[in-house]
């Protein structure tokens, strides 16, 4: 029986590492870290033809699939339902619903095709039983609140389907709130100056529903004002640090503070020009391979394999971010908020992975860097995955009172 088996008698693995060994972290090896603490990745995309043409439970050219998570020992994430941005038009919100339907189906299909290895979790709890039993735990997020419409009714329907965080924004203003990057075409400087009326709805029903608050790709008023609005901590799914790479997607000091003083946590992202910033050449033909390509939700196979191929000539330019690179966040995010404030996102099949992480199966090479950091066992089963599980209780407690 693995240290993590006796979580189902509800012992702490910490503790009980504790009482097995006396060894530090840096004595042990990656591998013999993931088998004594929980992982939790925040954010795994996946395609529009996710169980209908790609079956994640075998080898596939995705980030994430079942070996992968198996070779790299990772127990634990969530699955998204994104939504890009689109006109807020009946029209609009209607085609973004039914992307969302798409994705949160084949999501759900996902968790019950392979039960013997995979299961849906819906609580805190959920995670850490499933992992103790030796499956790997499906949480879902959704990423855009865009498709929910002009109103938060369905907020409770959402819930019920397993969603445990919402995205306030994407990329361009919504009808909830400001985002950190406007739309070029339909945006003109602010649109709300931070949470619209609807948006402050929607933080008191994603309350009210024990949902996470999610201000990744929210502009910093529409961050602060939801962090203050909030009776419950806040999350950052998928973001990086501004003093280390001064990009408008990424945390400032005083957001960084604020999610620690609301018991937030955020979660570090492992997207290369989020991590180090390009060369000016570098991201110019970034920007025209984008244009060229359009949306990214529409791509088949095909199309993404030749992106991979042009986008990887554009990487070869410049030192490609790295293992290291992408630990510097997490240091100075630790330095500013605190260890109980801090989290690893991959944001695997939608743009994410550096050198040393390029999917789930490299999983370890993380837990090698918080090694030779210096960072202690405790300190790494916060950052893998227990200050999200804190929070994701905290928001379940909320909402049963």
């Amino acid at each position: 029986m693995t240290i993590k088996h006796f979580a189902l008698m509800g012992i702490s693995a910490i503790s009980l590492v504790a009482c097995q060994t006396t060894m530090p972290a840096q004595e042990m090896s990656p591998a013999e870290i993931h088998d004594a603490t929980l992982t939790l990745d925040t954010h795994i995309d996946i395609p529009l033809t996710y169980m209908s043409e790609i079956d994640p439970g075998a080898e596939t050219e995705l980030q994430v699939d079942l070996p992968k998570l198996v070779n790299g020992k990772l127990d634990s994430g969530f699955w998204i339902v994104y939504t890009p941005q689109g006109d807020l038009t009946a029209e609009g919100y209607a085609q973004g619903l039914e992307i969302a339907e798409t994705r949160v189906k084949a999501i759900t299909q996902m968790s019950q095709a392979y039960p013997e290895r995979i299961e849906m979790a819906r609580t805190a709890d959920d995670v850490r039983r499933i992992v103790a039993s030796g499956k790997h735990a499906v949480l879902i997020g959704m990423e855009n609140a865009y498709p929910l419409g002009e109103s938060v009714d369905s907020i409770p329907l959402w819930a019920e389907r397993g969603v445990r965080y919402v995205g306030l924004t994407h990329f361009g203003h919504n009808q909830f709130g400001d985002s950190s990057n406007a739309n070029p075409d339909r945006d003109s400087g602010p649109k709300w100056n931070g949470l619209s009326p609807l948006g402050k709805d929607l933080v008191r029903s994603l309350n009210e529903n024990g949902i996470m608050v999610d201000v990744s790709h929210t502009g910093k008023a529409t961050m602060m004002q939801a962090a203050d609005l909030s009776t419950t901590p806040i999350i950052a799914s998928h973001s990086g640090v501004k003093a280390i790479a001064d990009t408008e997607r990424n945390l400032d000091d005083e957001q960084l503070r604020k999610i620690r003083d609301v018991n937030g946590v955020a979660q570090m992202v492992a997207l290369g020009s989020y991590v180090k910033l390009p060369t000016p050449e570098q991201q110019a033909a970034r920007d025209a391979l984008d244009e060229e390509f359009g949306e990214r939700s529409e791509w088949d196979q095909a199309k993404r394999d030749v992106y991979g191929e042009r986008r990887a000539e554009i990487t070869a330019m410049s030192p490609e971010a790295s293992v290291s690179d992408f630990v510097d966040h997490i240091d100075y995010a630790v330095s500013v908020a605190g260890i109980d404030h801090v989290g690893i996102a991959s944001d695997f099949d939608g743009g994410g992975g550096i050198d040393g992480w390029q999917d789930a199966s490299e999983t370890q090479n993380v837990t090698a860097e918080l090694i030779r950091r210096g960072y202690s066992l405790e300190e790494i089963e916060k950052i893998w995955g227990g200050n999200l599980l804190r929070v994701l209780a905290a928001v379940e407690a909320e909402a049963a009172n």
